[in-house]
């Protein structure tokens, strides 16, 4: 990990993962990120340089904490969500402090225009908090943004979600980005940017053919490896592990009833999933529930047949190890799968290494959701405290 100290971070490029340490000067001065991008403020998620609606350059700051807005960046694909600044009641849409919201609606609006006016937006660049010794507020760079996604379409890449909070109902935009295959951003083009005088001899060609052509050239990086490791199937905060400890307590008696649950949770995981049939115990034959997974065009569908087997085990945690799923259960779905069916594997605790490598090096077709997807899921979908879990899990599942 490349880390770059407070004191050089007015002459360094901008990295794609390094971090930029924050300073000891106190909260506002030892702002890292307005010291890489001057003018752009050094409070919020929201940073940019430049006055009214036309802007030299944007900073989307996330934390990765907020459990109400969950910002998320895919590896796999660069799509990058991040979700707009209205995020407390009694505001429209678009009155806010920043003026993140507005900002979103242009820039997208622009893209969307026909003809394009993708000349009038700026380069976003994202950062994430990531804490080292020397600071708290030192920040990871993850990339040059668009907005927009390949495949997406106007209605998809900018929509008003509603929220609750305290009985009353707001607002906000979920927004989805592309994170381009810039792995470097030069100094000298940053500097241009602060002074608005560009030259495109130095503009990133991606960045370039984007704004020209619409071209998404996404930063794309494969996984070095298909099996998960024990601590990213774990829940990897105490929100998280405090969910999956509710819904463990809660079914732990009775774990015939976490399968309509683990049900529920591919489900909420993917709307193509269709839930056919809780199995009841004494036929299962081994899946605890069969459904199917919808494929092709909404008038002219194909449907793939899955088995799911639901495992209510102990999961980790800080002050206990997990009860993981071996080889044993996970040889025990396998065996009830039949002739073109997938299975699903549902638990709150982990798979063991060995059970994992086995299914994948065999390339049995399997899906493993685990404590930790549960709590992500849950988040994503708005369930993101322990007593909003709870509260779920009472009406409908019910004793």
């Amino acid at each position: 990990m490349k880390i770059i100290p407070f004191e050089d971070l007015e002459r360094t490029d901008l990295i794609v993962d390094a971090v930029y340490e924050g300073g000891g000067a106190g909260y506002s001065l030892g702002d890292p990120i307005s010291r890489l991008l001057p003018g752009c403020g050094n409070l919020g998620g929201f940073r940019h340089s430049g006055r009214g609606d036309r802007k030299k350059f944007v900073v989307l700051f996330t934390s990765g904490e907020d459990k109400d807005w969950p910002d998320s960046l895919d590896l796999n694909t660069g799509k990058f969500i991040y979700y707009g600044d209205n995020k407390t009641p009694g505001h429209e849409l678009h009155e806010t402090h920043k003026g993140g919201n507005r900002l979103l609606r242009n820039v997208f609006e622009w893209t969307h225009s026909n003809p394009p006016k993708r000349e009038l937006v700026p380069p976003f660049f994202v950062f994430q908090k990531y804490q080292t010794s020397n600071s708290a507020r030192s920040v990871q760079f993850k990339g040059l943004a668009v907005p927009g996604f390949s495949g997406a379409t106007a209605t998809d890449d900018l929509v008003a979600v509603w929220k609750t909070s305290n009985g009353q109902r707001f607002q906000n935009y979920r927004a989805v980005f592309t994170i381009l295959d810039v792995p470097v951003i030069p100094r000298v083009w940053l500097d241009e940017l602060v002074t608005s005088s560009i030259d495109y001899q130095i503009t990133p060609k991606v960045w370039m053919d984007w704004k020209a052509n619409g071209n998404y050239n996404p930063l794309i990086s494969e996984p070095t490896t298909v099996i998960r490791s024990i601590e990213s199937q774990s829940p990897q905060n105490a929100q998280q592990e405090r969910i999956v400890t509710a819904i463990y307590e809660y079914f732990k008696d009775e774990p015939k009833r976490f399968e309509a649950f683990a049900a529920k949770v591919f489900q909420l995981h993917d709307q193509r999933v269709i839930i056919d049939e809780i199995t009841r115990g004494a036929v299962d034959g081994g899946r605890d529930a069969i459904g199917r997974y919808l494929l092709g065009l909404d008038d002219d569908p194909i449907y793939m047949e899955f088995a799911l087997e639901a495992k209510c085990y102990r999961p980790p945690a800080s002050d206990r190890n997990a009860n993981s799923i071996g080889v044993r259960e996970v040889a025990r779905l396998i065996s009830r799968l039949r002739h073109r069916q997938f299975g699903v594997l549902v638990t709150t605790s982990v798979v063991a290494r060995q059970a994992y490598e086995e299914v994948r090096g065999d390339k049995h077709p399997v899906v493993f959701i685990c404590g930790r997807d549960i709590a992500e899921i849950l988040i994503g979908k708005g369930f993101n405290t322990p007593e909003m879990v709870a509260r779920m899990l009472r009406n409908e599942f019910p004793n």
